[in-house]
């Protein structure tokens, strides 16, 4: 008889986590697909710090086949699910086309960034979701720099010193924070700084405060942080419309600008929503045990899925990696049961506390709801990303130390343009190449300025 396919869509926190479980319960008993657009699991929350040089970007990706042992890896981006005849069709990373039949299916597509619907944002704005992306922010703020100090222009000066990041949540936050510390650093390393202008940040959010949805105290302490550094942090305030050299804010001030970066949230992947099942906000709708309704064979997990909060009666979990990673393993042991082995779990679970790291000793904890700041939360952020990485630990660790006795290498490597990270690209961990359908100075695509 051959054997059960499982075939897990997405390599994200929930993805890599399911498989992870799958391939300890059921070993060879069942064939694991894993379906993912790369070859490794992306540990997002230290994304920031590739973006400005304290790591280099492989530390941040965990090898799929090194370290998920009985799983197959398939290159592609699922673009279709059949569920009566229980098939996935999908573009490989070459254009190829392909399928997959499944007999259990976990989809852990996860999410892509939110837009709003305000002019200019997806021409001249960046999202911050993928390695390309903060490998063209690394380039382009360093260029910004070296540019800046060679022109005799003090409007010119300014304006490429000038860095915006719309969304004051953790993802933004850290940006802004980390972005301020790398760009003073690249002046000082500066022979000869011939303008008074200095690199200006940039930090706004609609919301009334910057990180909104964690707790006051934590808020607080970024706030402090930020501004003490430089930061021009705006609340009750965002982009109106944006132009290849500034940006306009709600209250109609106009800032010259060569950066934008769009930090705003995520939504669910737009797959969920062509599946035809019910689905909350985007996300699809499963049960405490993580299975969608009406069809016994597949599950969800991730920010793809509305796993009800059994912590919080008639409300759904939020759409963060602690219970990604979390819902991922419950959705492993719950296929796992499904095939005999084991039985199922029910998803509870109550936040852990936050982490949010700040740059330099600075950062905002709070293990277990005990409000920590400065240097203290600084180590236990760090303890927490190594202790939550599956694997390259011992390097990042590394890069750390060596961060903190050695200077930056500040150098461009021109590996990544930014046409090619597009903000409403589905898949952000994948750069566009030259030659692709789609792609600028491609037979069948008209020619497009690089946005520098």
């Amino acid at each position: 008889m051959s054997r059960e396919r499982i075939v897990i869509v997405g390599a994200g926190f929930a993805g890599y986590q399911a498989a992870r479980t799958l391939s300890q319960r059921v070993r060879d008993k069942a064939e694991i697909v894993l379906l993912n657009p790369t070859d490794y699991f992306l540990y997002l929350p230290l994304l920031p710090q590739v973006a400005v040089g304290i790591l280099e970007p492989r530390r941040v990706t965990v090898s799929l086949l090194g370290t998920l042992p009985r799983v197959r890896l398939v290159l592609g981006e699922a673009d279709h699910i059949d569920l009566e005849s229980r098939r996935i069709a999908y573009t490989g990373p070459e254009g190829e086309r392909g399928e997959l039949a499944y007999d259990r299916l976990v989809l852990a597509v996860g999410s892509v960034n939110k837009l709003l619907p305000v002019p200019g944002v997806a021409e001249y704005a960046h999202g911050f979701r993928g390695l390309p992306e903060a490998l063209y922010l690394r380039d382009h703020v360093t260029r910004q720099i070296e540019l800046a100090a060679t022109t005799e222009d003090p409007r010119e000066c300014a304006s490429r010193c000038t860095f915006v990041v719309v969304g004051a949540g953790y993802t933004g936050t850290e940006v802004a924070a980390q972005g301020k510390l790398f760009t003073d650093a690249l002046v000082r390393k500066q022979r000869v700084w011939k303008h008074a202008s200095k690199p200006r940040w940039l930090l706004l959010d609609l919301a009334p405060r910057v990180l909104p949805e964690l707790d006051r105290r934590l808020s607080e302490t970024a706030d402090r942080v930020l501004r003490a550094r430089g930061v021009d942090v705006r609340t009750r305030m965002s982009v109106k419309k944006a132009e290849p050299d500034g940006i306009t804010l709600d209250d109609d001030e106009y800032i010259e600008t060569r950066t934008l970066v769009w930090c705003v949230g995520v939504r669910p992947d737009p797959l969920v929503s062509t599946l035809g099942l019910p689905v909350e906000r985007g996300r699809l709708i499963v049960d405490p045990q993580l299975n969608v309704p009406g069809h016994p064979e597949v599950f969800a997990c991730g920010d793809a899925a509305a796993v009800p909060d059994l912590t919080r009666p008639g409300e759904y979990t939020p759409m963060t990696a602690q219970h990604a990673g979390r819902q991922g393993k419950v959705a492993g042991r719950n296929v796992a049961a499904s095939l005999g082995y084991g039985e199922r779990q029910t998803y509870k679970h109550n936040d852990l506390g936050f982490v949010v790291d700040l740059g330099g000793v600075k950062a905002a904890a709070n293990p277990l709801g005990v409000p920590l700041s400065g240097p203290l939360a600084g180590a236990v952020t760090r303890g927490y990303h190594l202790a939550a990485m599956p694997g390259n630990r011992v390097r990042v660790a590394a890069d750390w130390m060596l961060d903190a006795i050695l200077p930056r290498q500040a150098v461009q490597l021109g590996l990544v343009r930014s046409w090619t990270v597009p903000l409403e690209s589905s898949s952000p961990e994948l750069a566009r190449v030259p030659g692709a359908p789609d792609a600028p100075g491609a037979p069948d695509a008209p020619d497009a300025p690089d946005k520098e």
